[in-house]
């Protein structure tokens, strides 16, 4: 779907941080930030809140782990967003559509969707909420507001689907630290976060 037509949910920034926006991860008060969520959405065309930082776009994000092991993607150059070519991903992710409110969650119903678009699992999915990704680094990030799953996979079988845009492997903590430099700034703070245990 084009940016110019594509409608994505959103929260007003005011709603989602009445006291002033924190940066970084946080897992304190996840109930009321998943209500207002659920509460105070509102869909608009991605093209006019891309750059307007009154509006945060709500990304669901999915971190998957299988015993000791996470996923790490890479992004290819075929990749459509430009802005991420040939960094390193922690999570799947991306925004949440109109039609993604069909079982009455956007929340879930737009995570489970896009998991389902990037890759092909066969065992059992469980998405526990780890918490919420703010980065107000750069006027890219600060519009986007990450809700960060844990997926605790029973099947270690779990491929890319649109294999010309990205790669993945399951790998250690340990041993994706020499990808860290090459990560989004999300995924660093994902990492970050995981290290110290969830």
């Amino acid at each position: 779907m084009r940016a110019t037509s594509e409608q994505v949910l959103c929260v007003k920034r005011e709603d989602i941080f009445p006291d002033g926006a924190w940066h970084g991860f946080i897992s304190d008060q996840l109930d009321r930030h998943q209500s207002v969520i659920r509460e105070h959405h509102l869909f608009m065309p991605r093209a006019e809140v891309e750059d307007d930082p009154s509006y945060q776009q709500i990304i669901p994000y999915v971190v998957f782990r299988h015993g000791d092991r996470y996923l790490l993607t890479h992004r290819l150059r075929a990749s459509s967003e430009r802005r991420l070519r040939k960094q390193y991903s922690l999570g799947v992710g991306g925004h949440i559509n109109p039609g993604d409110l069909e079982a009455g969650d956007p929340i879930q119903d737009g995570l489970k969707r896009e998991w389902e678009e990037e890759v092909t699992y066969d065992g059992r999915f469980d998405a526990k909420l780890l918490g919420l990704l703010n980065d107000e680094s750069s006027p890219v990030s600060k519009v986007h507001l990450g809700v960060v799953f844990l997926v605790e996979g029973d099947s270690p079988n779990i491929a890319i689907r649109e294999t010309t845009k990205l790669a993945g492997e399951l790998l250690t903590l340990e041993e994706m630290r020499i990808y860290y430099l090459g990560m989004e700034s999300w995924s660093q703070m994902v990492y970050d976060r995981l290290l110290k245990g969830d």
